[in-house]
């Protein structure tokens, strides 16, 4: 029996990239990971990332360490990752805005958000919660949420409504809130939560639909004024506070936020599913798991395959949100 010499060679490289591969997975990580925010220090999804980032350096025993690369409504990091090697060492912070929103907002994004990504886990659900600059709410009498529907609707485009992008979800809420309650109020958007919070608090901005956990020390300082939670339920994190649906008589007003971790398409699931397991673990934990509830977070660690139906679905939910509220990018 004569044996191919060709097919002996090429049997043997293919073992040999095997090898290498199943030994690239068992041995990752050999070096730091980083886990892009395609936002601004400061914000929710930087929250979350350094609540997480801790975690996994635990588990795997190399540093997981967090980089900001902020613009264009999350689209600059959400590309950057997209266009970065699958080999688990460049991660992404996704959010409702990179994987729900942008899809339907923007004619042309630099990357598919289905295509391009290896979904990992949900990190965290949270409610965006109305906000108000206290010392203006005061001289304009405003106190829930009717009086500012009733201000903004008297004086339409005298409120400015700070975001933290094109495309975010606080941005995307704020025109909902627009279509469904007959206001107008100039956009703003800024390179992320935290800029944005800056000028609310100083007094430059009247109104943000912001993510709940970058702007509750604000609330609880005083600083701002919470009129209303974005979501159908009232938030744990401030159970007095009221729905924007029961307090400005909006009924269905819903535009909950989402962040998850994603790599590049074509990672390895090993190491997809590694990074997943030891996410959902650490939620597990009594003090990751309460950190995230006190900020207003709802901690998540489903798997690759339940997130991936869940952005599928984002996006049609989003993509009729964006029609419906006549949201475009300013």
């Amino acid at each position: 029996m004569r044996v191919n010499r060709r097919f002996c060679v090429a049997a043997v490289a293919l073992g040999a990239v095997l090898s290498t591969t199943a030994w690239a997975q068992s041995t990752w990580p050999t070096k730091p990971v980083r886990i892009i925010v395609p936002f601004a220090p400061g914000g929710t999804t930087d929250i979350l990332a350094r609540a997480v980032a801790p975690e996994l350096s635990k588990a795997f025993g190399q540093s997981f360490i967090v980089e900001n690369k902020a613009g264009a409504g999350g689209n600059v990091g959400a590309d950057m990752v997209a266009k970065s090697a699958p080999d688990g060492y460049t991660l992404l912070m996704g959010t409702v805005g990179t994987h729900g929103i942008n899809r339907a907002l923007y004619d042309k994004l630099p990357y598919d958000p289905i295509k391009d990504f290896a979904p990992i886990t949900l990190v965290a659900g949270v409610p965006n919660v109305m906000v108000v600059n206290a010392e203006r709410a005061k001289a304009l009498g405003i106190n829930n949420v009717t009086d500012f529907i009733r201000v903004a609707r008297s004086s339409p485009g005298k409120l400015n409504m700070a975001s933290s992008g094109n495309g975010t979800s606080i941005h995307l809420s704020g025109e909902l809130f627009k279509s469904m309650s007959g206001t107008f109020m100039v956009h703003f958007p800024y390179r992320g939560s935290s800029p944005a919070l800056l000028d609310m608090v100083a007094g430059n901005m009247d109104v943000m639909f912001d993510n709940l956990p970058s702007s509750l020390p604000h609330i609880r300082s005083g600083k701002l004024k919470a009129l209303g939670v974005t979501s159908l339920q009232r938030s744990a994190a401030l159970p007095d506070v009221p729905t924007i649906e029961e307090a400005g008589n909006l009924k269905g007003f819903d535009a909950t936020s989402w962040f998850g971790l994603l790599a590049p398409a074509g990672t390895p699931a090993d190491i997809v599913n590694r990074i997943q397991q030891e996410t959902a673990k650490s939620f597990a934990t009594p003090a990751i798991k309460e950190k995230l509830l006190s900020q207003g977070a709802i901690p998540g660690g489903n798997t690759p395959a339940d997130f991936a139906k869940m952005i599928d679905a984002e996006h049609k939910k989003w993509a009729q949100v964006v029609k419906v509220s006549g949201a475009k990018v300013d």
